[in-house]
C-alpha cells in the first residue's frame, strides 16, 4: 500500500518485488544499538519516579517529578533511523529552506540492491511521515563489483583491489568508463584489468583525434556551422550520424541504459568519427580548395566539441581538458549544452551514398586482405554503381583513392568485368579488381566458393522462418516485409556470386588447358 501511495519506481523493475517483500513481512524495527559513536537516543531517565523525558534539548530536570537525578540513555540511534532522514533533513528541514525547496523531492535515488529495505524504504516512509511527500520519483539499483572470480572483495580473501593503483597505470577516465559501461543496470561485474586497459585505449583515442583536429583548426575561434551551408557527402554523413548518436545516446541515459549509451557514443566516435570521418577530411584538408578546407575544419571542430560533451559524463577529465584546448564558447565544459537532435542536420540519403562508399572502401582492402596484397601496391579497380548511385560513388573517387590505392580507377555504370577476376557484390555496386597479375584463379575461386556458402546459409535460414506460421502469424508486418527484403537481397547476390564461380571455373579450366 505505501508503495502504491508514493508511486516509486523501481529499475530494473524486478527489485520492486524485493521492496514489497519486505513491507508486506515488515517486524518491529529496534533502534537502539550498543555503539560508540551516533546520534544518542534523546530519552532521560528520572532515578526517583522513573519518568522518560524526551526533549530535543538537554532537560536539567525531570519534566515529572523535578528531580535533577536523570541521566540519557547510553545507547546510540540505529544508523538507518538516521539515514532514513537524509533526504529532507540535509536540506534544512523542519525549517522551510531554499534548498528544501529546490531539491526536494528529488528525482533519482541510486544504491545497491542490498539496503533496499534498511535505507530505501525507511527513507520512503520516514518521508511520507514527516513531509507528506515521496523523496525520490527513481530508485536506480547498481550492481556490486566482484573479483574475477564473482566473489566479493574482503579483507579476508585478500582479493581487494586498489582503485587508485588502477588510475596510476591506467587513468580515472578509463576505470569511470569501464564501471559505467561494464555490466547491465542491476547486474553485478566481475572486474577484469584488460577491460580497464580497453577503456583506456578510447583515451587514446580522443587524445589523438583531438591533437589533429587541433592542428587543422588553429585560430578557429569558435566552430561555424549551419545547415544552411554546401557540405560535401562526408560532412552530411557525420552531421546526420552525429545527431543520431545523441538523439539515441539521450534516450538511453534517460532510461538508466548506461552500458548501451556507452555503447552508441563509443561507435560514433571510434567508427563514425575517426576512422572514417578524419581519414576522409584529409583529402580535403591537404587538397587545394581553401573553401572546401575551410568548412572541413568548421565540421571538424564541430563535431569533436560535440563528441566531447556526449562522453563527458563517462570521462569528465579527458573531456575537459581537450575541450579547453578547442574553439570553445563558456567557462567549462560541464556548462555547455548538451547536444541536442533537432532534424537540423537530419541527411539519410547522404547516409545511404555514404555506407555504400564505405562498402567500397571494405570491399577492396578485405579482399586485398585475402589475397595478401598490401596496400602498398597499386592494383586496377573498377566499380559498376546501380544508376542512382553513380553520381555519389564518383563524387567519393578521391577517397576512394586515397584509401584503396589504385593504379587505375574505372567508375562506370555499363563497365564490363574483366574475365579473371575478384568480384564483391554490395548493395547499389558491384567491385571487380582484376586478377591478372594479382591473384591465381584457384584461389579466388575457394573465396567465391566460401562466400557462396555463406550466403546460401543465409537464404535457408530465411526461408525457413519465413516459413514458419508462427513467425508470419506473430511477427508485425513491417519485421516480415524486412525479412522478405533481405532474402530477396541474398538469393540475388548468392545468384551473381554462382554466375562469377561458373565463370571464373571457366578460367581456370581455360588455365590448366595451356
Amino acid at each position: 500500500p505505501i508503495f502504491e501511495k508514493c508511486d516509486i519506481r523501481f529499475v530494473p523493475d524486478r527489485y520492486t518485488k524485493t521492496y514489497v517483500h519486505w513491507l508486506d513481512n515488515i517486524h518491529d524495527w529496534c533502534i537502539s544499538r550498543q555503539l560508540w559513536w551516533g546520534h544518542r537516543i534523546p530519552a532521560w531517565y528520572c532515578d526517583d519516579c522513573k519518568h522518560v523525558t524526551v526533549s530535543q534539548t538537554d532537560p536539567a530536570a525531570c519534566e515529572h517529578c523535578g528531580s535533577h537525578a536523570i541521566h540519557q540513555d547510553e545507547d546510540v540511534l540505529d544508523t538507518w533511523f538516521s539515514s532514513a532522514l537524509w533526504p529532507f533533513s540535509t536540506m534544512g528541514w523542519p525549517n522551510d529552506t531554499d534548498d528544501l525547496a529546490r531539491y526536494f523531492p528529488t528525482d533519482v535515488l541510486v544504491t545497491g540492491q542490498d539496503i533496499i529495505y534498511f535505507w530505501v524504504a525507511r527513507m520512503i516512509f520516514m518521508s511520507l511521515s514527516f513531509t507528506e511527500q515521496r523523496p525520490f520519483k527513481d530508485v536506480l539499483i547498481h550492481g556490486l563489483v566482484r573479483d574475477h572470480q564473482g566473489r566479493k572483495f574482503s579483507k579476508s580473501l585478500g582479493n581487494g583491489i586498489d582503485p587508485m593503483e588502477i588510475i596510476d597505470a591506467y587513468s580515472a577516465d578509463a576505470l569511470r568508463f569501464m564501471l559505467i559501461t561494464g555490466a547491465a543496470v542491476g547486474q553485478d561485474m566481475r572486474f577484469y584489468t584488460d577491460r580497464v586497459e580497453s577503456a583506456q585505449g578510447l583515451v587514446t583515442k580522443i587524445w589523438n583525434a583531438a591533437k589533429f583536429v587541433g592542428m587543422h583548426t588553429a585560430g578557429l575561434d569558435v566552430a561555424r556551422v549551419s545547415p544552411d551551408q554546401d557540405y560535401n557527402l562526408a560532412d552530411r554523413y557525420i552531421l546526420h550520424r552525429l545527431e543520431e548518436a545523441a538523439a539515441l545516446a539521450t534516450s538511453q541515459l534517460e532510461a538508466y541504459e548506461f552500458p548501451e549509451a556507452g555503447k552508441t557514443i563509443y561507435e560514433f566516435f571510434w567508427s563514425d568519427f575517426c576512422d572514417w570521418y578524419i581519414e576522409l577530411s584529409k583529402v580535403t584538408l591537404f587538397g587545394q580548395d581553401d573553401n572546401k578546407k575551410a568548412s572541413t575544419r568548421n565540421v571538424l571542430a564541430y563535431v569533436l566539441d560535440q563528441a566531447l560533451r556526449l562522453l563527458h559524463p563517462f570521462m569528465p577529465f579527458v573531456t575537459e581538458e581537450i575541450w579547453q584546448t578547442l574553439p570553445h564558447v563558456g567557462e567549462t565544459i560541464m556548462y555547455a549544452a548538451w547536444p541536442t537532435s533537432d532534424g537540423a542536420w537530419h541527411h539519410p540519403a547522404a547516409v545511404q551514398d555514404m555506407s555504400l562508399v564505405m562498402d567500397i572502401i571494405r570491399a577492396v582492402r578485405n579482399a586485398r586482405h585475402e589475397m595478401n596484397v598490401p596496400l602498398s601496391k597499386a592494383i586496377p579497380i573498377t566499380i559498376r554503381p546501380a544508376e542512382d548511385r553513380l553520381e555519389a560513388v564518383h563524387h567519393a573517387a578521391a577517397w576512394i583513392t586515397r584509401l584503396c590505392n589504385p593504379s587505375e580507377l574505372v567508375i562506370d555504370a555499363d563497365a564490363v568485368p574483366p574475365v579473371e577476376r575478384v568480384t564483391s557484390v554490395l548493395f547499389g555496386a558491384e567491385v571487380y579488381i582484376p586478377l591478372a597479375g594479382v591473384i591465381d584463379a584457384d584461389a579466388e575461386l575457394a573465396r567465391l566458393k566460401k562466400e557462396a556458402e555463406s550466403l546460401t546459409f543465409e537464404v535457408d535460414r530465411l526461408m525457413k522462418k519465413l516459413s514458419n506460421e508462427q513467425f508470419a502469424a506473430k511477427a508485425p508486418a513491417a519485421v516480415v516485409e524486412k525479412e522478405r527484403e533481405k532474402l530477396a537481397d541474398y538469393e540475388a547476390r548468392l545468384a551473381k556470386v554462382e554466375e562469377q564461380v561458373q565463370r571464373l571455373r571457366a578460367v581456370a579450366s581455360g588455365q590448366d588447358d595451356e
